[in-house]
């Protein structure tokens, strides 16, 4: 069964203001599939998670993007070029911060794969992947994660994927509870009638023990979740969308992730990597046409995208979160599950 937070929470109809797509994921956005690779040998509790726009070649026809880096504290690849250009070139890869350099790699030899002249008679490519630490649950120095992992993600990408303590989630710890990969979605209406869909995917490993808010209620830690007095470990905000926005409209999209970590209890701490991006599948574009010719939505209807950005991040968080399973940790530690605390604290 597929339990949401809508399930343990009856106020959740006057907490959200737009109505959730029919998977509640960000596989709701046409074309966008999400694959997942979790290890478990040894000391490694960590994973890959990919994210692809589409089922194309991303290389040859990119999809346009943006980003908000609101405290860079990370390690990430590809969001210099992404900021410059204002496109998506690869998939995207989450993993832990020590495997961004096995996901790099694994990117660029699939892109080269597809494209022989990458590099040679063309330009580099541009991979992007994003990491948050799992060393708290996982043995980070066992460098588990692999090129073959990476790839082997991306091949397993579909519409249908698991939440919670899963692929890159797997060893992640959010608010002193277990996990992890999340996603929501919500619908948006144009007055015209038209509508459209933009969904949320979230590698959450953030905030202070003690501090979360699930539909604005504090939610106590246990005490196996309280060892760290400060917000730190970053989260990754993905955002896709099928309306027509360009790379700067995209931009201003992933700057609200912001307002959701805050009412979901974070301040963004000083060793906390926040990033949000956000890509369109609405225009995909081509490396090699002259001119681009595409649709943009007219800036004075981007204001329930602005709101839209915000619930499905919150909830991608708690989604994920509700969906975390227990796991012992390479150093023994159990993390706390949040979904035993909120199904005895919230009504």
């Amino acid at each position: 069964m597929n339990f949401s937070i809508r399930s343990v929470a009856q106020d959740t109809d006057s907490w959200w203001d737009l109505p959730a797509g029919t998977a509640n994921t960000i596989a709701d956005v046409p074309g966008v599939s999400v694959g997942h690779v979790t290890c478990l040998e040894g000391t490694a509790r960590t994973g890959v998670t990919a994210v692809v726009p589409h089922d194309a070649d991303l290389f040859r026809y990119p999809v346009p993007a943006g980003l908000a880096v609101l405290n860079g504290f990370g390690k990430s690849a590809g969001l210099l070029q992404l900021a410059e250009l204002g496109r998506i070139e690869t998939p995207i890869l989450l993993t832990n911060t020590f495997g961004v350099a096995a996901c790099t790699t694994a990117l660029i030899r699939g892109a080269i794969e597809q494209n022989p002249d990458i590099g040679r008679s063309r330009a580099t490519v541009n991979p992007l992947v994003l990491e948050c630490n799992d060393g708290r649950v996982s043995d980070i120095q066992a460098l588990a994660v692999t090129e073959a992992m990476a790839v082997e993600a991306i091949s397993a990408a579909r519409p249908e994927f698991a939440q919670g303590t899963v692929g890159a989630g797997t060893g992640m710890r959010t608010f002193g509870f277990a996990g992890a990969i999340g996603s929501a979605s919500r619908r948006v209406a144009l007055p015209s009638g038209r509508e459209h869909i933009i969904g949320a995917l979230v590698l959450s490993n953030f905030g202070r023990p003690g501090d979360l808010r699930v539909l604005g209620k504090r939610i106590a830690t246990p005490e196996a979740g309280r060892r760290d007095p400060s917000d730190k470990g970053s989260v990754i905000v993905i955002y896709a969308t099928d309306a027509p926005l360009d790379s700067r409209q995209l931009s201003r999209l992933s700057r609200r992730a912001g307002a959701a970590l805050g009412r979901l209890g974070s301040y963004w701490g000083d060793q906390s990597g926040d990033i949000a991006i956000a890509f369109s599948t609405a225009n995909r574009l081509s490396i090699d046409s002259e001119i681009d010719t595409v649709d943009r939505l007219g800036e004075a209807r981007l204001e329930p995208f602005l709101c839209a950005a915000v619930e499905v991040a919150e909830e991608a968080v708690l989604n994920g979160l509700w969906h975390a399973d227990a796991l012992t940790g390479y150093d023994g530690l159990r993390l706390p599950v949040l979904r035993d605390q909120l199904s005895s604290r919230v009504t």
